[in-house]
């Protein structure tokens, strides 16, 4: 009696077999030799012969170099094996995330190097190396790592010679006693728009780096706005707030000091020996304006270029502001009488705190080495 040969179906699905063996085999040894592909996750029988050999008594690299694949691999199956017993996988807390941890990290210092950058550029970067995602999950990725988008703070742009200015000036007074800043009477012009404010402008940043210079945007000051206000204040309350019409030039500054400066010193109980705190705007430090203030006997405080947030003033132009625009002036006529009688309600106490506390300010420049401050 012959012998049947095995059917053809089974001849077939041995070679099938074969061929898959082969192809597997030679994925694996490309994959290893080409290592930016990624790989996939080993298949069960695989993981079962590692544990196997484990068990035999091989150790790890005899493991990787029988079965070809990293040791790196064999550590983590096997110690799989024996947190949890088993070579299955086991369930996952979710859905895979979309951006690679290469991906990621390059994403988070894109934004600590460059904080301006914006989502829409940041998300055609990983689309270029093949990541599409959309941008709530790149800004995710920074929230995790502590990066939110805030709005840029507007800051004087400060070279050196003015941090070294900034700072000199702190060290001078930062011992000065209180009394001292009691007899100072502050003051600055400031223009006030009706309606509207400047563009924002976002930047990644972490939390406390809001006055960081690489998170700021500089300015510098310039003409604009619908009108323009003088004012000044001490420790005492508010002094007076003048309209200057047009242009405002060294003579025009003059008037106001004339009429309004000893008035407003007189009001606040000030006494003949105060000090006047100007900015150094050109038409403040002109000749002209100099020896009038030499003229009346005036002590005017040597101020450093660039620091508006060394005075105190910006504090109330920021509350007459925010007071003003609550009330929607329709016209600059109601605008310039909104700010007068917002002016006036500015409490005692209110102007008392921001002297009181001015040593803080002189301490953050100088824990800032000169650069900006939070106020």
């Amino acid at each position: 009696m012959t012998q049947k040969g095995p059917p053809v179906c089974n001849l077939i699905s041995v070679q099938i077999q074969l061929l898959r063996d082969g192809l597997r085999c030679w994925l694996r040894e490309y994959w290893g030799a080409n290592s930016i592909m990624k790989s996939k996750e080993h298949t069960r029988q695989v993981r079962n012969m590692v544990l196997e050999k484990f068990k035999a008594g091989l150790g790890y690299k005899k493991i990787s170099q029988a079965l070809n694949i990293s040791r790196s691999t064999v550590q983590s199956i096997i110690r799989k094996w024996k947190e949890y017993g088993t070579t299955v996988n086991l369930p996952r807390q979710g859905r895979p995330p979309k951006l690679t941890g290469r991906t990621r990290r390059s994403l988070i210092r894109e934004a600590a190097k460059r904080p301006m950058v914006t989502l829409d550029e940041m998300q055609r970067a990983t689309a270029q190396v093949g990541e599409t995602v959309h941008r709530t999950t790149i800004s995710r990725a920074l929230h995790k790592c502590g990066l939110y988008g805030r709005v840029a703070r507007r800051k004087p742009l400060l070279k050196e010679n003015h941090k070294k200015s900034r700072l000199q000036f702190a060290r001078s007074h930062v011992e000065d006693t209180a009394n001292m800043w009691k007899k100072v009477l502050w003051s600055d012009e400031t223009k006030i728009e009706p309606f509207g404010h400047n563009a924002k402008r976002y930047a990644w940043r972490r939390n406390n780096t809001a006055h960081h210079s690489e998170n700021t945007i500089p300015t510098v000051k310039y003409g604009g706005g619908s009108i323009m206000l003088w004012g000044c204040f001490s420790s005492a309350g508010t002094g007076k707030l003048v309209k200057v019409d047009g242009k405002m030039d060294g003579a025009k500054y003059r008037a106001i000091l004339e009429e309004n400066l000893l008035e407003s010193a007189k009001d606040l109980r000030l006494g003949r020996r105060f000090t006047f705190q100007q900015d150094n705007d050109p038409k403040h430090k002109a000749r002209a304006t100099m020896e009038w203030f030499k003229k009346k006997n005036i002590h005017v405080l040597e101020w450093p270029s660039q620091s508006p947030d060394l005075n105190p003033i910006e504090n109330l132009w920021q509350d007459l502001k925010t007071a003003v625009h609550k009330r929607s002036p329709s016209n600059l006529t109601e605008l310039e009488l909104f700010c007068k009688e917002e002016w006036a309600r500015i409490s005692v106490t209110r102007c008392a705190k921001l002297v009181e506390t001015y040593p803080k300010r002189l301490a953050a420049v100088i824990a800032a080495k000169g650069g900006s401050t939070k106020y």
